[in-house]
């Protein structure tokens, strides 16, 4: 069907059926190519709602106030447990995050088709942006000594291993690849899944919930701050990644066969494994609020949530999340103000407004 436009002695047609063939050709992978980025008409609505969600919580670090945490810090009050859990935060974090907004920018953005994913997905990588900023921040407030942080990075052993079992994985899909080739879907799908379920949906949650915990007891508020506005960010990317995987799926049932499924939960597996081995470094010694096997069970609970999440057999069906509190202490539609002590409102801060434990 066309449809015509007459202005003045000019006639333009508008061919609707070519512009719905351009639509229907929309694709996770594979679809129409084209250097015009063209969102409408939005075929991935869900994107697009995730951005303006994801752009309603826009924050700034520098927005936080630190001074009580430098004082924490440079007082007597905290105990050596406390300052290494705030240590290994910034350093797993201060590499971590870099990793995540790199394979988002450079590899998933890049293969993907549909202009609303790219859309999404820039947002996703210039919020990893903000998180690193959050750990300069921290690190230049605390005053500790930035090559600590790249000295963690490359000498503990856990850190070492966790990053290397993301970046071995994500190392296959950083070249140009066939993805008509039902081998070379099911790498990228893997790495999809790796960063949104393994990695930010489970290995990043050990260190949320130790600096949550101190948070919850009065200790370091500007860092746990920002680590909050960092989870809730952090839900928002697990939930993109999550549907980029499913649709991506959908798409391309061929690939979703028992051996790939299986490759998925093993990977899950390993994934949990060396998240226990972090977090036991974390805390060698137990204290209130902060128990290596306390962590070592949330993880489990965590890792089966984001497995159901994409259709997949828990790994412990029936575990139990022991922190209960953490959904409370995510909410943060009402925020104190740090110097005149009153209630504000935030728009940005208001998509928390209700957090259950599902959508940890």
């Amino acid at each position: 069907m066309e449809k015509s436009f007459k202005i003045g002695d000019r006639n333009f047609v508008l061919d609707q059926e070519k512009a719905e063939e351009a639509f229907s050709a929309k694709r996770i992978i594979n679809g129409r190519q084209t250097e015009a980025f063209n969102l409408l008409p939005l075929k991935y609505t869900w994107a697009y709602d995730l951005y303006g969600k994801m752009k309603a919580n826009h924050w700034e670090p520098e927005d936080i106030q630190m001074q009580k945490d430098i004082e924490q810090w440079q007082g007597n009050d905290l105990s050596d447990s406390e300052r290494w859990i705030i240590r290994m935060g910034i350093g797993y974090f201060s590499a971590a995050e870099g990793i995540v907004g790199d394979n988002v920018l450079h590899v998933i953005r890049e293969k993907v088709t549909a202009p609303e994913l790219k859309l999404v997905l820039g947002r996703h990588a210039h919020e990893e942006n903000i998180h690193a900023d959050s750990l300069l921040y921290m690190i230049s407030s605390l005053g500790i000594n930035p090559h600590e942080c790249e000295a963690m990075f490359e000498q503990i052993p856990t850190i070492k291993k966790k990053n290397e079992f993301i970046t071995n994985i994500s190392h296959n899909v950083r070249r140009e690849m066939d993805l008509t080739d039902p081998e070379n879907k099911k790498l990228f799908a893997k790495n999809v899944f790796l960063f949104g379920q393994c990695m930010e949906g489970t290995q990043f949650y050990g260190l949320f919930g130790m600096i949550l915990s101190l948070y919850r007891q009065n200790k370091f508020p500007g860092i746990g701050q920002m680590f909050r506005y960092t989870l809730r960010d952090e839900s928002n990317h697990i939930e993109l990644l999550r549907n980029l995987f499913m649709d991506l799926i959908s798409e391309n049932m061929e690939i979703w066969t028992e051996e790939f499924k299986d490759e998925l939960v093993d990977t899950m597996r390993q994934a949990i494994v060396l998240e226990k081995e972090f977090i036991n470094d974390c805390l060698p010694v137990s204290q209130v609020g902060l128990n290596a096997d306390e962590f070592c069970q949330y993880i489990d609970f965590i890792a089966d949530r984001r497995l159901e999440g994409v259709g997949l057999n828990p790994l412990n069906p029936g575990v139990q999340n022991p922190f209960p509190w953490l959904a409370e202490t995510m909410d943060i539609k009402k925020e104190a103000n740090f110097f005149e002590q009153r209630v504000t409102e935030y728009q940005k801060a208001s998509a928390l407004s209700a957090v259950d434990d599902d959508e940890l």
